[in-house]
């Protein structure tokens, strides 16, 4: 990306985990930046932070923050990009949010770059990146969305503490170390954002991410139906979705049932998900090859694998996918979907 324009480009949330994520990869992918303004809250703010070598001094994110901002990456929370994103906007910024502030704004493009690229230039001035869990999903079903059509898709994800911020896996770290000493644990942290009762997570599993709606699923299952819908397009999809969380650090992985609106070939399938953009087939079960969260850390792909027919449903199919969650589910995403904007651009 050398020969294109450079941009001036912002990060907002620089210090948190998905916001250094963002920094490691415009330098390893080598974006095109003629300047790199990192922003945070005030208590965060004087951090200093190494871009290709050079320091930079984290600063306080204000509604000044991004005069001359060409890109704006948000990772900082809901409250801070709908606070913060018009005014970056009004600078003459295009904003691409990691929250979920404006996914489900019918105005704004709620982007997976192997899925739905071509939303971007529907933009008003923000790109919604979705949710982690909806990503991956979504990434492996759209080769088969496109084939034979989708009526119906249900989902259990097994969901890395990582998704809950650092303090969620000192917690489950500090946890694991107390329990295997023979002492009782007081759990603090999770599940985040719920009420006052906090479960252990070491050893165990919640099946309890964010806070609990009227209707029953939580707010992050909510977001996995509605998110799917709106990145497909389709409406008339059927969406269920039980979201867990789990005592890994980094890497969502799901189990995901699917069934298609048309027959379909065991084998072609596999061929679909092999041959599809950002997807790694891991389907050998003889060899006991299937996609696992510590493979999958650090890694950009989404890996798909215990790809098999259903028995009671000729038309289901079952399948496994696993992902980092700060990469593609988060910061890559985003990435990726600043280097189109890079491109278009030109």
């Amino acid at each position: 990306m050398s020969n294109q324009k450079l941009f001036h480009v912002a990060v907002v949330g620089a210090t948190g985990a998905v916001g250094e994520q963002i920094i490691r990869l415009l330098e390893t992918r080598d974006f095109p930046i003629e300047k790199l303004t990192l922003l945070s809250s005030e208590r965060s703010a004087g951090t200093k932070l190494t871009f290709k070598g050079n320091d930079i001094t984290v600063k306080a994110a204000t509604p000044d923050s991004f005069k001359g901002v060409d890109i704006a990456l948000f990772s900082a929370g809901g409250g801070v990009s709908l606070e913060l994103i018009p005014h970056a906007i009004s600078h003459g910024a295009v904003c691409i949010d990691n929250t979920s502030a404006y996914r489900m704004d019918p105005d704004t493009p709620l982007v997976v770059p192997e899925v739905n690229i071509d939303r971007i230039n529907e933009h008003k001035g923000v790109i919604a990146n979705p949710n982690c869990s909806t990503i991956q999903m979504v990434a492996a079903l759209k080769p088969l969305y496109d084939r034979y059509g989708i009526s119906r898709i249900i989902v259990s994800t097994y969901q890395a503490v990582s998704g809950a911020g650092s303090r969620a896996i000192d917690e489950m770290l500090r946890q694991s170390k107390e329990i295997l000493a023979g002492n009782t644990v007081e759990p603090q942290i999770l599940p985040v954002g719920a009420l006052p009762v906090k479960h252990q997570i070491a050893f165990n599993a919640i099946p309890q991410i964010d806070k609990f709606t009227e209707n029953g699923f939580t707010y992050e299952e909510m977001k996995m139906i509605n998110e799917t819908k709106k990145i497909l397009g389709d409406d008339s999809l059927e969406v269920t979705a039980t979201c867990v969380r789990i005592p890994v650090v980094y890497g969502h992985s799901e189990s995901v049932y699917v069934e298609m609106k048309q027959d379909f070939d065991l084998e072609e399938v596999k061929q679909l998900l092999a041959d599809a953009p950002g997807i790694v087939l891991q389907d050998n079960p003889a060899e006991q090859q299937y996609p696992l969260a510590a493979d999958a850390a650090g890694k950009l792909e989404t890996f798909v694998g215990r790809v098999r027919r259903d028995l009671s449903n000729p038309r289901g199919l079952n399948m496994w996918i696993v992902s980092d969650n700060l990469l593609k589910g988060a910061a890559w995403n985003a990435v990726q979907i600043a280097e189109y904007i890079a491109i278009e651009q030109k």
